[in-house]
């Protein structure tokens, strides 16, 4: 195992897979992984390096600390990414992570996309001294005593004139289907591939799916776990048991690739939720 740096506080420091990562050692999921691993949900890194190429366009919403901006950023050196993360201590380890490991082509910037500018969003306030997965919770529409407020933006508002976007990812925590509205413009103008979370219950799946299908899409499972056997460090120790993420990659139907995952046919299956 590395050494861990301790920078006082709640915050370590490791160099990990693709660099030196700031992290809250209180955090059991993203932070944990970095400690434990050096790395965090790889899955998602492999399956994104198949579609990257150097000089391509990435937007990701919902960067947390960065543990996937920087290995994105370092697959498309010609290109750009940006970076999207609302939550004010999480943005800032994400634009230290960047820093400090002297990424030139990552954008970094402190928003919330939605469906609209109009309207209320607020992040919870963390004690960052306990335990907790700090990436799980999602941005709330009243505002509270235990919440503050953040700034709000739309993917068509934001990037008007964008005319190549390679990749779309999106781990927002339930927002996903409301990014997609209000990025419609963008999405049919440059038609990028999409990789996103769909882990809600109810029938936000559902409408999820049959958004980006009516958007000519074809959309597929992918489904990873938090642990594998050969991690950066080493690590035989599974501290996240069987847990893992349900996600999903869209792929425009004009575009013709063979891919080994399982198409979705069927609106109302969750490969999860279904079982339940």
């Amino acid at each position: 195992m590395p050494e861990i740096i301790s920078l006082g506080g709640f915050n370590e420091l490791v160099k990990a897979k693709y660099g030196w990562m700031i992290y809250n050692k209180n955090d059991t999921h993203i932070g944990a992984s970095i400690r434990e691993y050096g790395e965090w949900s790889p899955g998602e890194i492999e399956i994104i390096k198949q579609i990257l190429k150097p000089s391509d366009v990435v937007i990701e919403l919902g960067s947390n600390i960065g543990s996937h901006t920087l290995p994105i950023a370092q697959l498309v050196p010609e290109g750009l990414v940006y970076a999207f993360e609302p939550q004010n201590l999480i943005f800032l380890n994400l634009c230290a992570n960047i820093s400090i490991n002297s990424i030139t082509n990552c954008i970094c910037e402190k928003f919330a996309l939605s469906d609209s500018i109009n309207g209320n969003l607020h992040a919870l306030k963390f004690d960052f001294e306990k335990l907790q997965n700090f990436g799980a919770f999602p941005l709330e529409k009243t505002k509270t005593n235990n919440n503050y407020s953040v700034s709000i933006q739309t993917l068509d508002n934001r990037f008007y004139d964008l005319e190549s976007l390679k990749l779309l990812k999106m781990d927002i925590e339930g927002m996903e289907l409301n990014a997609l509205k209000g990025g419609v413009n963008l999405i049919k103008r440059t038609q990028p591939f999409l990789y996103f979370e769909n882990d809600r219950k109810g029938d936000n799946s559902k409408k999820l799916i049959e958004y980006l299908w009516n958007l000519d899409y074809k959309l597929y499972w992918h489904l990873t776990r938090m642990f594998k056997k050969n991690n950066f460090f080493k690590n035989k120790k599974n501290i996240f048991d069987n847990q893992g993420s349900f996600n999903m990659i869209g792929i425009p139907k004009k575009i013709d690739v063979d891919v080994q995952l399982p198409l979705v046919e069927d609106s109302n299956f969750h490969p999860y939720w279904s079982k339940k």
